[in-house]
């Protein structure tokens, strides 16, 4: 998807954005504030106009990736079957001109060219109990990490909410650097030491098998700490140094590679707070977790816009992936009808128990294998309801013949989604910049790999030509 570049922008352009999109968001906020189970409960389709519901009803699951989302297949020529209203039309080109661009300045799909389980990039024992995803992200954030803290001199990188320590372990095994992985929960940590030795005992095969490789420096692991990081204050131990410095206090990198909701917020503030602390890499995600208030809106200047509050809907709207929905869509598989037999279950819900609103609906398997009616009936069940309920089956067949609408009102608040994620981000941003810091917003993952792909780049001394250079793929 299109979008705009963070970097081209200037301080003063940063803040007209964010002022444009509180505007949108407003202006938009009863899609984004709706959710999508309640599509019948609500009748949210008639909540759209008129003449937005004329040009998307009828339209099937490709033609609205190719005409909404503006992800056409290969070859596809976008072909309007009617004249679009002017109002629904720039709806679309607004999404895509504020929204801050998820699409790297580099190529990653040759990466599992050969296997899509194993990237190319990274030797047999890093990719040893690592996805696919897993193993993209980090090595493309521990090769950004590298090269950041080559340039601003850090004696030492934290990764904090480090989980099984996978980012950890490449940056400190693969890639030389001196590491602290902080995690709050014992029994990930424990897993994580586990992984290690196993990777220690793999390296050490490959160098005996292969002896032109063997290491010529000290192998060090990262050192595993088992500590939750409060949100709202320092952490001591997140600060102190594994080793003493040969000259002076240390020099810190904080990472984290998707650092939940609140988890984001506190690396800023620990970049912000503290001294030793020299730079910052992080991608968020999680936004819906963000405190209210405290973790969103961080910078002055948001916080003083009209219209600036993000509730909790909107943040978890903010944590989908557009790129992968747009894929679904294009396939139009029998996997899209869960949102509309989910609406239709609602219904049902609420008629029997009109107080039991949104219940939470344990997975239901090969949803697209079941009947209506049947679906109904096992989510029934999952709530604590008699399955044997008698059922209005020509109602319910007339929720499933509007499958397509469900799908259409859907596609239209993914395509706003974005915009939330950019108020986010470039909050962020500016909060770092009203105290004088140098911040950028990279792209550094694919977005068909890991939709939360923006990393947030600190220093407290100008980056320059060192961006580009974070950017590049290595060789």
């Amino acid at each position: 998807m299109p979008g705009i570049s963070a970097r081209g922008l200037s301080h003063e352009g940063r803040r007209q954005l964010a002022v444009n999109l509180t505007r949108v968001l407003a202006l938009h906020r009863s899609i984004l504030d709706a959710y999508i189970i309640e599509f019948f409960t609500d009748n949210l389709w008639d909540t759209l106009p008129c003449s937005w519901q004329e040009a998307l009803d009828g339209l099937n699951p490709p033609q609205l990736a190719t005409m909404l989302l503006g992800m056409p297949g290969e070859g596809e020529v976008v072909r309007y079957r009617s004249v679009w209203p002017l109002t629904l039309l720039a709806l679309k080109s607004t999404a895509c001109a504020l929204a801050f661009t998820r699409t790297p300045g580099f190529q990653t799909a040759s990466e599992f060219l050969e296997n899509p389980s194993q990237s190319s990039r990274l030797t047999a024992p890093f990719r040893k109990h690592v996805r696919p995803k897993k193993q993209h992200e980090i090595r493309r954030l521990g090769e950004l990490v590298k090269k950041l803290s080559d340039f601003t001199g850090c004696t030492q990188v934290v990764d904090v909410g480090s989980g099984q320590g996978h980012l950890s372990r490449f940056m400190a095994l693969g890639l030389g650097l001196m590491v602290k992985s902080i995690e709050g929960d014992q029994r990930l940590v424990e897993r994580a030491q586990r992984l290690d030795q196993e990777l220690l005992q793999a390296l050490e095969k490959e160098e005996k098998r292969n002896p032109q490789v063997v290491q010529t420096s000290p192998r060090h692991s990262p050192h595993h700490v088992v500590r939750w990081v409060d949100p709202t204050a320092l952490c001591e131990e997140l600060l102190l140094p594994l080793e003493n410095p040969c000259q002076g206090r240390a020099r810190l990198l904080l990472t984290g590679l998707h650092a939940c909701g609140d988890l984001s917020v506190a690396l800023l503030r620990h970049f912000s707070c503290c001294p030793e602390v020299v730079a910052l890499a992080s991608v968020g995600c999680c936004y819906m977790k963000l405190s209210d208030p405290g973790g969103y809106p961080l910078s002055q200047w948001v916080a003083g816009l009209p219209g600036y509050e993000l509730p909790y809907r909107l943040r978890e709207g903010a944590c989908h992936a557009l790129e992968e929905y747009a894929e679904r869509l294009q396939k139009a598989g029998p996997g899209l009808r869960t949102h509309c037999y989910r609406a239709a279950l609602e219904t049902v819900i609420r008629r029997a128990r009109p107080e039991l609103r949104r219940p939470g609906v344990q997975g239901i398997p090969r949803v697209h294998e079941l009947k209506i009616e049947e679906y109904v009936q096992r989510g029934l069940q999952r709530v604590g309801l008699d399955p044997q309920l008698p059922l209005n089956l020509a109602a319910l067949r007339a929720h499933q013949a509007q499958e397509n609408r469900v799908v259409a009102f859907f596609s239209l608040a993914l395509l706003l989604a974005p915009l939330v994620e950019t108020l986010i981000l470039l909050d962020r941003l500016l909060y770092l910049q009203e105290q004088g810091f140098h911040a950028e917003l990279l792209p550094i993952f694919s977005p068909e790999l890991s939709p939360r792909n923006l990393v947030l780049v600190a220093t407290k001394m100008p980056l320059g030509q060192a961006l580009s250079i974070l950017e590049t793929e290595d060789s």
